[in-house]
Formats: C-alpha cells, structure tokens, sequence
C-alpha cells in the first residue's frame, strides 16, 4: 500500500519500492516485538487490569487514589494498582483466570485453580506489596503497610473475601466491597 500511495504521487518507481521495503521491515520488527504478549494470555491480562481499573475510578468519591502500572524499581515487574483510600494502603494484581476451572483452596493456606497451585503468584503479590510498603516508607519516613490483594476474573470464587499467604483474594468485581471492609 505504502509502496502504491508514493507511486502515484512521486511517479518514481524506485522510491516507491524502497518505502514499501522499509515499511514491510518496520511492520515485521513491530510485530516481533508485540507477539510475546498476545501469547500466554496476556490480552485477558489486560482486560482484568482495565475492568479493575475501571471500578477504581468510581472508588475516587470515595476517597481512593490510585496509581496504575507502577514500576519496582531495579525489577522488570510492576504493580499493577497501587491504591490509597480510607482503609489502607493496598497493592492489587488483576488475574483473568480459565472460567471452566473452579478456585479452591486447602486449609487456608493454599490455592489452586484447578489442579494447579497459585503459591508462586500468592507469593509474587506478597512481594510487591513488600516493595511497596520498602519505597513509601522510606519516601515518607514512617513505616506504611501495604496490603496485598488478588482480584480473580474468570472463575465463580466461592467466597467473598479470604486472606490466603496473607493475600486477599476475592472476584474482582466485588472490588468496590473489598476496600471498604
């Protein structure tokens, strides 16, 4: 197309040809580059972060403040919703996980989605609520706790909030619930 559009204004062949040669090499790195993330869900991913996202900015009447994607300094890995409110102080991963799996959990202490067990991603949201509570305290000298929390797309959740690994997890639609409790 690129090449066709120069075409018809320049009436040079040779320029025409090298855009669209360029165009096609631009086009290729691009989507290099963005193929990983439609792999492995990462569309719902977004999709969970965007529905969460969406009910924290009714929760601003309320007395929330949010801050979405924040980056942990010397890591690849972000927060997905860093949020000050009333209650607290609460770091939020959003999950969009395989509806025709059920959520349970064993003893309180487990969790699984299916037969798989969640304790990597139970302690990774332990970990960043630690390395954000680590950064505000410093920034603001006094110890701020930071409550870790996993908003669940996707699956019915038996239940409406439960503290797991010393994370809460709950539907992510009862967001709003959850942070005024």
């Amino acid at each position: 197309v690129t090449g066709g559009v120069v075409a018809a204004l320049f009436r040079n062949w040779e320029i025409a040809v090298t855009l669209a040669v360029l165009a096609g090499i631009l086009d290729t790195v691009r989507r290099s580059r963005t193929a990983a993330q439609y792999m492995n869900g990462y569309k719902d991913y977004l999709a969970a972060r965007k529905r969460t996202r969406g009910q924290l900015v009714r929760m601003r009447r309320a007395g929330y403040f949010t801050l979405e994607d924040r980056p942990i300094p010397h890591s690849p890995e972000i927060i997905d919703h860093l949020v000050v409110g009333p209650t607290g102080v609460y770091a939020i991963d959003s999950e969009k996980w395989d509806p025709k799996l059920p959520i349970r959990t064993m003893s309180g202490r487990r969790l699984y989605l299916g037969p798989e067990s969640q304790k990597e991603r139970l302690d990774h949201a332990v970990w960043e609520a630690a390395q954000a509570s680590e950064i505000l305290s410093a920034a603001l000298g006094y110890d701020v706790p930071v409550r870790p929390a996993l908003a669940v797309y996707g699956p019915q959740v038996p239940w409406d909030v439960t503290t797991i690994r010393n994370v809460d997890v709950f539907t992510g639609s009862a967001l709003g619930k959850y942070l005024k409790q």
